[in-house]
């Protein structure tokens, strides 16, 4: 199901509210919290009901594996003064072996459904084989409830999470304004929110900010991330000049940020109508004065999840500067191919994290020659690299990202003849008129700081909710579904 469908807008968000708030109401807060679990579980069985007992077995394995990390001793803290070499830790490697067990597990549901073709095709050019493809369709969500549930098993291991209840959890990763595509959550920060009793009560001030942050990102989805999204798929298709090029390659680099934040606006909005707080998980990337600031702004809960759960156990900063580089390239890595099986996403892992490679020296150089970029010239680089890195990340195939980057370069030629113009002037003009927008104007998380509902606020939220009515004949996923 769409968050951008009438069916959502006007049948299941405002039911699955009003069941929620009337079952705590006559004090029923188990039967609510079930009530919300099935709920998400129908909100996911909407896009195909055949893969709700997949996420159904990934629960019930990872709940499973959790209670047994959570039940198995951890040793003991053995008395002060006892040097840490005799300090000894009973059950520790059963421990140990069973989070690596249950972590391996999901790792291998995610590769058999996201990258078994993906590597049977390469291992049938490379080696000259003949295996058949699966052709699997990618089930909705999988990679963020896998990594949430990861999480969650880290987190037991560790004693942070104590999770009892299975209906508890089952809501704690089905939780339908985050189910489909993020944010990515950890458990202490998700499920106290449903225990505390205020949380159970109505409030309007919630209510309130959850309606003006879903309008805000309802319309930066259909109105304008899928504006630009004819635009993009169209200049990826035929763009082969110097102008054509660059407004393909721009035109997705906008249509994926209104995508994405729109859809974060709207997880936002829909989860604080339950008087629940998702983490920020958008920040106006497109500020960033290099790419180390670009990632604390962009996913931020995938960045924090690569940083806990990868950049870390690997070593993190600890073991030399060496290790630490290759360290940032291994999670840049896994990041490309987390986000799709090919090529390109996984060249466009590498750019960004040679990139942060680059400017983890160049830093260290300027430091020690006293020099520092302008910032408007460190906005500029970094703008413009992320948007050669996004034309892999949009690009079909290896060939066409090719095109696209030898007509930005205009090594295919300038072609400015009145007809092209003509038809690029659409898109020139949006993007002349949504860059100072993005990149000067506050965004949604720094409005709801300051939100105060007033007249004025309602009616600006009722004419952009309208409007996002109208641009309904145009229905499209997010982006972000596809990963």
């Amino acid at each position: 199901m769409l968050f951008n469908s009438y069916v959502f807008i006007f049948a299941f968000l405002p039911i699955t509210v009003i069941v929620y708030f009337l079952l705590n109401r006559f004090r029923l807060s188990y039967v609510a919290k079930t009530w919300l679990a099935l709920s998400s579980l129908f909100f996911y069985g909407w896009w195909d009901v055949k893969y709700v007992p997949l996420i159904l077995g990934s629960i019930a394995f990872n709940y499973i594996m959790g209670r047994l990390l959570m039940r198995l001793p951890a040793g003991y803290k053995p008395p002060d003064g006892q040097p840490l070499a005799y300090q000894t830790e009973p059950g520790t490697g059963k421990r140990k072996a069973l989070l690596g067990f249950a972590i391996v597990s999901n790792v291998l549901l995610l590769i058999y459904y996201k990258y078994a073709d993906f590597f049977l095709s390469n291992l049938n050019e490379i080696a000259g084989t003949n295996f058949a493809l699966l052709k699997l369709i990618l089930p909705l969500g999988i990679s963020f409830f896998t990594f949430t549930q990861i999480a969650f098993l880290v987190d037991a291991y560790k004693r942070k999470a104590r999770e009892a209840n299975i209906v508890s959890y089952v809501l704690f990763v089905t939780f339908y304004p985050h189910l489909i595509a993020g944010p990515i959550l950890h458990h202490g920060e998700m499920m106290p929110q449903f225990d505390r009793m205020r949380s159970k009560v109505w409030n309007w001030k919630n209510a309130s900010l959850g309606v003006f942050v879903f309008g805000m990102g309802l319309f930066k989805k259909v109105v304008i991330a899928d504006t630009f999204a004819g635009y993009a798929s169209s200049g990826f298709e035929t763009a082969t000049q110097f102008v054509d090029s660059w407004v393909a390659a721009l035109s997705y680099t906008f249509q994926l940020y209104f995508d994405f934040s729109g859809y974060t606006d709207m997880a936002i909005g829909a989860a604080l109508l339950f008087n629940i707080r998702l983490p920020q998980n958008f920040n106006s990337p497109y500020k960033a004065l290099n790419l180390q600031d670009f990632w604390r702004r962009w996913h931020m809960t995938l960045s924090r999840w690569l940083r806990d759960y990868i950049y870390i156990p690997l070593g993190g900063n600890r073991k030399g500067e060496a290790r630490m580089l290759a360290n940032n390239m291994i999670v840049f890595l896994v990041g490309g191919l987390w986000h799709g099986a090919g090529w390109t996403f996984l060249f466009w892992g590498f750019l960004h994290g040679f990139g942060q490679i680059v400017h983890r020296l160049w830093g260290k150089l300027c430091k020690k020659l006293g020099f520092q970029l302008p910032k408007w010239t460190a906005w500029l680089i970094t703008f413009v690299y992320v948007v050669i890195a996004w034309v892999f990340f949009r690009a079909t195939s290896w060939d066409q990202a090719i095109r696209i980057l030898k007509g930005m370069s205009g090594l295919q030629g300038f072609d400015f003849n009145r007809v092209t113009m003509d038809a690029l002037l659409p898109p020139i003009l949006l993007l002349v008129l949504f860059f100072p927008i993005v990149l000067f104007t506050r965004n949604s998380s720094e409005r709801m700081e300051t939100f105060r509902p007033t007249w004025k606020i309602g009616f600006v939220i009722a004419f952009l909710f309208i409007m996002s009515l109208l641009y309904f004949n145009q229905i499209s996923e997010f982006l972000y579904f596809n990963f």
